[in-house]
């Protein structure tokens, strides 16, 4: 009934799939989880091993890195049930019925249910404050709130959904960089007219990254959806950064823009890997970076 699917890279996910596995065993219901790590070779995967012993329980290591878009592709690919549940490695299950509440939600009306994931009240370790503050106030919303953008506001960290519907799109391999995978999937949705259930079953983000890595994931991403735009994968109608980028281009002011930016690149990069980064002066990079990328020969 339920294939639980769980990309990882570089990660310990077994405290996490014991604790899947303990609730699905309680369901009483037909299920597996799939973890595959995908190359890392890492010493994690030690303890990853462990997943093997478990009841319905697979890890496995791919000889090649395949990146992020094709190891959720593949993961699909070997799963046996129609319903999809696809978790981030670094999740933590705050809630002993997350398992339940899922099964209960699983409708033939609705192709896609998105439980939502949260943020720590606190981060203590100031060096990781951006990627902590982004997710807390940017990212982190109740159902009510993401049902009124429901494709906007659709993310696979924590997603069910059918194989069928998966199926008629999957992860496009243009993607396989961090960032706007889930973007241009929910795009691909949106255009497909997927039934979208956004309900409150939340998991917390456990791994956050330090300010200096979130910010080269945030430009790997940005390269990533400049891309998609420039090879008219996604209407900058869909992602609001694309929406402003659009505006820039047609005003013909885009050139000053990156301009600008090389000006105060370093300033507000200090700024942003400071114990108290600004998520306004995050924006402004995020524009100013776009700005300044060429399209690759």
């Amino acid at each position: 009934m339920l294939s639980i699917l769980i990309p990882v890279y570089n990660y310990n996910a077994y405290p996490l799939v014991k604790e899947l596995h303990e609730q699905a065993l309680n369901c009483n219901v037909l299920f597996e989880i799939l973890v595959y790590d995908d190359a890392s070779k890492s010493s994690f995967n030690i303890e990853n091993e462990k997943i093997n012993l478990l009841k319905n329980c697979t890890f496995l290591s791919n000889e090649k890195n395949l990146g992020f878009s094709s190891n959720r592709n593949r993961l699909v690919s070997k799963s046996k049930y129609k319903n999809l549940l696809f978790l981030d490695g670094d999740s933590i299950v705050i809630d002993a019925n997350y398992i339940q509440k899922y099964i209960k939600s699983i409708s033939e009306n609705i192709d896609v249910i998105y439980g939502g994931r949260i943020h720590p009240n606190s981060v203590t370790d100031t060096n990781k404050r951006l990627r902590w503050k982004y997710g807390k106030f940017i990212e982190d919303k109740i159902a009510n709130v993401r049902s009124k953008k429901k494709y906007i506001c659709l993310m696979f960290n924590n997603t069910l959904i059918k194989k069928k519907a998966f199926n008629l799109i999957k992860f496009d391999p243009i993607t396989n960089k961090y960032g706007h995978d889930d973007t241009l999937f929910a795009y691909k949705a949106s255009l497909l007219n997927l039934k979208v259930d956004h309900i409150d079953n939340a998991v917390m983000h456990g791994d956050i990254d330090t300010n200096e890595f979130f910010l080269k994931k945030t430009e790997t991403a940005l390269e990533n959806i400049f891309l998609l735009y420039n090879t008219h994968k996604i209407s900058h109608k869909f992602v609001r950064i694309l929406l402003l980028f659009n505006i820039i281009e047609v005003l013909k002011l885009r050139g000053f823009v990156a301009f600008l930016f090389e000006i105060i690149k370093q300033i507000l990069r200090s700024q942003l890997l400071s114990k108290n980064p600004s998520l306004v002066l995050f924006k402004i990079y995020k524009i100013g970076y776009l700005c300044t990328l060429k399209i690759p020969n």
